[in-house]
């Protein structure tokens, strides 16, 4: 029993994990009603940063603390997805209004591939390494429940609680917030949005931001788990299926996709894997948004689009 709870802790931590990026593909989605190819290229570019200035800092200023270090390279690189959401509605967005899906589907192609080259430029392409301090030692908890108790890793725990917080703020965000109500109105229609007063640039300007400390989050957990190198934008392809699964246009559906998906692999992998040798983990996600896409292509909480003629 204790080793079939730990492997449900494990895939739920990994879940709230893919919940984290997936978030990004339904903030700009539900802003702008366009898939951002962008994302991952937004998590990598986010953690190049953060591992780049976490190592400059204490020769820059001297600085023998590595939370301090690591905090004012937070700090800085908050500021530079500020900036990159700034350049991204100024010299794209603004100039796409009301253009088709497709059009702006490439514009974030064209953002993923200059945000690829402009991070390798500043930044460098080796493996660099990230430490926030998070502890990565397993720990054994819930003795009393179980004999001999749960294996868990603290990092995994820890990085699962950030993300859950963050999922938990952005939820609220957008439910509760007139800002998150004007982000559902701009993108259901852009004309109708400006016609009531609803200032688009600025919208867009702010899902942006918000996407990209999402990808900062993501893209630290994640460096931190792997190191930060150009792989890393594949992270996002992992929570394609998240997206598919709880709905292009449902913060709780990012959640409750990714956690499914994070069990479902860890679970399949462990029970299904010795008996069709393995690799279940690779392929689980695909598969189960495949079935989606052929029964429920809006998702489990996606709106469900009706055309009327």
């Amino acid at each position: 029993m204790s080793f079939f709870i730990e492997t449900l802790l494990g895939g739920l931590m990994t879940g709230m994990l893919y919940s984290l990026v997936a978030l990004g593909f339904v903030l700009i989605y539900k802003a702008s009603g366009v898939f951002n190819f962008a994302q991952g290229a937004m998590v990598l570019f986010a953690a190049l940063a953060m591992a780049r200035f976490a190592e400059w800092i204490p020769g820059w200023l001297g600085i023998e603390s590595l939370f301090l270090a690591n905090l004012i390279a937070i700090v800085i690189t908050v500021g530079i997805m500020f900036v990159v959401a700034w350049l991204v509605e100024r010299l794209a967005l603004r100039h796409l209004v009301n253009q088709n899906e497709a059009t702006l589907l490439m514009a974030t192609l064209g953002i993923t591939y200059v945000l690829d080259g402009v991070g390798q430029t500043l930044f460098g392409s080796d493996i660099y390494k990230i430490d926030v301090g998070m502890p990565k030692d397993p720990v054994i908890m819930f003795e009393a429940l179980f004999q001999g108790g749960v294996l868990i890793n603290k990092e995994d725990f820890i990085a699962a609680a950030i993300a859950a917080i963050l999922v938990a703020a952005l939820t609220l965000f957008f439910q509760k917030t007139p800002t998150g109500r004007a982000l559902r109105a701009v993108a259901d229609d852009h004309q109708a949005a400006l016609s009531v007063g609803i200032p688009l640039d600025r919208i867009w300007v702010i899902v942006w931001c918000v996407a990209g400390i999402t990808a900062l989050v993501a893209g630290i957990i994640w460096g931190s788990k792997l190191g930060v190198q150009f792989s890393l934008s594949t992270v996002a392809l992992r929570a394609l299926p998240v997206v598919i699964l709880g709905g292009l246009t449902s913060v709780p559906g990012a959640i409750i996709g990714g956690l499914i998906i994070g069990v479902g692999e860890k679970i399949s992998e462990v029970y299904l894997g010795p008996y069709v040798g393995g690799g279940i983990e690779i392929w689980f996600a695909y598969m189960l948004a495949l079935v989606f896409l052929l029964f429920r292509p809006q998702g489990l909480f996606g709106e469900k689009i009706i055309d009327r003629v």
